[in-house]
């Protein structure tokens, strides 16, 4: 059965339509990742024997193949913000225990932190990035744009976009030209025509880019409730799900808990999500996206461990801004691009514990879990969230989980 990868975002057009049958419970992988290296009691920076991967053999993508009842595909998101659920995993209480899941409301998140804290969001901002036209030819056409360049320029996924060629035009529904430049690798780069610069184009005639496997129209609600309450700038054209649970109520409670707040930007893009089509994990390439770490941030994380606090990402953007931002053993200010994939070997150096929705089969994002908590434990707690129901993927439920 073919899964496609991805968290809040359509991973490729040519995939949609191919998201998950009714299947058994899944079974986790028999093997474990590589062993991680241990992290220093004195929770301070330190250089790692190799860059960043410790693993001792190949992986493959179905080594994190499990199967999903689709009805627990999350189609729309619960009636309140923060109405969902978390399963808290403890790895260090043992599968024997009994304690190793705990089935919690969101709400008690803050419950599961600690004063001298640090959580980190990701506050980029969901752009409209879906359009619907007409080509030359007179034949539909959906374009998602993966990011924008420049204001005028823009690199984007076109369903229907067979014998589209540089200088080709688009005519989109409610007014409006896109011009073909040419491509990039599997990328029209587009530009949009006149004087309409991408920001009024989209705000006038863009709409909501939610997932495939999300079967509704975008509507007003998923305007407002596809965007965390904490989304500051523009430019993903996919949520970090994770931060969708949060309210500012419940910010506030963190933050009255002694739990310091500090974000990074990374603008995630559809590329991002793509399948991962090699035979081997080491040899996928993660397509590029835009993040920013500041100094302040970087500040933050140093006092925060010379607290003794953990370092808590909201998603998994964030681990991959945090963890793309060491350099020489130390994070630094980082404003660029990052292809850093993460999958079971790597060696973290920032993030302690982590907060992240339930993501699709064979995903980069769920390597990157794994990689965090280990493959077996994860697998295991997937297989706990479809016992007890929960919602998976964009508008479903989420996990605390803190690193061994």
């Amino acid at each position: 059965m073919k899964m496609v990868p991805g968290e809040g975002v359509e991973p490729s057009l040519s995939c949609l339509n191919q998201i998950l049958s009714l299947a058994r419970l899944p079974v986790p992988p028999s093997r474990q990742g590589a062993k991680r290296g241990k992290y220093k009691k004195s929770r301070r920076w330190g250089k790692p024997a190799r860059a960043d991967l410790l693993t001792s053999r190949a992986m493959r993508p179905d080594e994190f193949s499990y199967d999903l009842p689709a009805e627990l595909i999350a189609q729309y998101p619960p009636a309140r913000r923060g109405d969902s659920r978390l399963l808290a995993v403890d790895a260090r209480a043992g599968a024997l225990s009994g304690r190793e899941f705990r089935d919690l409301p969101f709400e008690d998140l803050p419950g599961l932190l600690r004063a001298g804290d640090l959580l980190v969001l990701n506050d980029t901002r969901v752009i409209p990035a879906r359009l619907y036209g007409t080509k030359p030819s007179g034949g539909r056409i959906e374009v998602l744009l993966e990011r924008l360049l420049d204001d005028r320029t823009a690199l984007a996924q076109v369903r229907g976009g067979k014998g589209l060629r540089a200088g080709s035009c688009i005519s989109l529904d409610g007014g409006g030209t896109l011009r073909v430049l040419g491509r990039r690798d599997e990328f029209f780069r587009i530009a949009a025509d006149h004087d309409e610069p991408f920001s009024g184009l989209l705000s006038r005639v863009g709409h909501v880019p939610l997932p495939p496997y999300i079967k509704h129209e975008a509507t007003e609600q998923d305007r407002e409730r596809y965007q965390t309450v904490f989304a500051r700038v523009p430019g993903a054209v996919a949520a970090p799900t994770a931060g969708l649970h949060f309210t500012a109520v419940l910010l506030d409670r963190i933050q009255a808990a002694g739990v310091e707040t500090g974000f990074v930007t990374l603008h995630v893009g559809a590329g991002t999500f793509q399948p991962v089509r090699t035979a081997l994990l080491e040899d996928h390439h993660m397509h590029s996206e835009h993040v920013e770490v500041s100094r302040q941030l970087c500040e933050q994380v140093r006092a925060c461990r010379d607290r003794n606090g953990r370092v808590i990402a909201v998603g998994t953007t964030v681990v991959r801004s945090l963890e793309a931002a060491v350099r020489d053993g130390e994070l630094k200010p980082l404003d660029g691009e990052t292809t850093l994939f993460i999958y079971p070997g790597f060696r973290f150096q920032v993030v302690d514990a982590l907060i992240t929705n339930f993501h699709l089969p064979e995903s980069t994002l769920l390597m990157l879990v794994c990689a965090f908590a280990g493959t077996k434990l994860v697998m295991r707690a997937y297989q706990h969230a479809v016992l007890k129901r929960y919602r998976f993927f964009s508008y479903g439920d989420a996990m605390f989980v803190e690193r061994e």
